[in-house]
C-alpha cells in the first residue's frame, strides 16, 4: 500500500526568544512545536510546510492612513468591539528605519495628511517586522501569509468574536477549549514545555490558532481580508492581506 508523503502546515507567532512555531502533518494530525531565532529560518524549516500562517505584519504602506491598511480595517469590522482593539495599524515603510520611538512616530505622521502616530506596541515589534520583511518576497507569499489570531478564533468560535480577552482566565480557557475541539489535543504539553522567558502562554495559543488557519489555507477554505480584488500591494510587491 502506498502512503502519501508527509504534508506539513504551520502557524507562527513572535515570542520573546524568537518565533514560536506549531507544525501539523495534514494526513496524520501529528503536531510538533519549536522556537527558531531568526525570521529567515521560517522559510527553511525541515518540514517545508505547504502553508505557513504568521501573526506578524506583512506588507507596509508608503503612507500611514487613519485605520491602517484595508485588511486592518476589514479585520476590525469583522471582529467588532472590543476584539477589534487587538488589530493595530502598521508603520509606514519609511518609519520602519527609525531607531527611536519619537523619530518613528514623527515619520509616520509626516507620511500622510491624516498625521497618524504610532503605538508603542507597534514600535516594539519593529525588529520582528523588519526581519520578516527582509526575508519575504512576493513569491514566498504564496505560502507564507499574514494571519491574526483573533480572526482565527473568530472562525473557530462559529464566526463569532470571542467575548473575553485572551489576557483573562475566562478568555484563555475558552481559547484552549476551541483549539482542543479543533484537534490540538497535545496543547497542554506545548504550554508546559517552555519557560515564560522563551514564550508566553498567549504566544503558544496564538501560534496554534495561526496553524488552524494554515490548515484552512491547505483545504482551500481560508478567507482573505479584504475580500475585494485587486489586493493592495506595497512598494516591494508584497500583498497586504490577512487570512482567516
Amino acid at each position: 500500500m502506498s502512503h502519501a508523503s508527509p504534508t506539513w502546515i504551520a502557524g507562527v507567532d513572535a515570542c520573546t526568544s524568537g518565533w514560536f512555531i506549531v507544525l501539523e502533518e495534514i494526513h496524520t494530525g501529528v503536531h510538533r512545536h519549536r522556537i527558531v531565532d531568526h525570521a529567515a529560518a521560517l522559510l527553511h524549516l525541515p518540514e517545508q510546510p505547504a502553508y505557513l500562517g504568521i501573526d506578524m505584519i506583512i506588507g507596509l504602506p508608503d503612507a500611514a492612513r487613519s485605520g491602517g491598511r484595508a485588511c486592518d480595517r476589514a479585520a476590525r469590522t469583522l471582529l467588532g468591539w472590543p476584539r477589534s482593539s487587538s488589530i493595530f495599524s502598521p508603520p509606514c515603510r519609511s518609519a520602519l528605519q527609525a531607531n527611536t520611538y519619537d523619530d518613528a512616530s514623527a515619520q509616520n505622521r509626516r507620511s500622510h495628511s491624516d498625521s497618524v502616530g504610532l503605538t508603542k506596541q507597534a514600535f516594539n515589534l519593529f525588529p520582528k517586522i523588519r526581519a520578516l520583511d527582509q526575508a519575504l518576497s512576493p513569491a514566498a507569499q504564496q505560502r507564507v501569509r499574514e494571519v491574526h489570531p483573533e480572526c482565527s478564533f473568530y472562525v473557530l468560535n462559529g464566526n463569532t468574536a470571542l467575548a473575553a480577552s485572551k489576557h483573562t482566565d475566562e478568555g484563555r480557557t475558552h481559547r484552549i477549549h476551541l483549539l482542543e475541539e479543533a484537534g490540538f489535543t497535545d496543547l497542554d504539553s506545548a504550554l508546559h514545555a517552555y519557560a515564560r522567558a522563551q514564550a508566553s502562554a498567549d504566544d503558544i495559543l496564538d501560534a496554534h490558532a495561526a496553524c488552524y488557519t494554515a490548515r484552512r489555507m491547505h483545504a482551500g477554505t481560508a478567507e482573505r481580508l479584504p475580500e475585494a480584488e485587486p489586493v493592495p500591494v506595497d512598494a516591494t510587491g508584497l500583498r497586504m492581506e490577512i487570512w482567516r
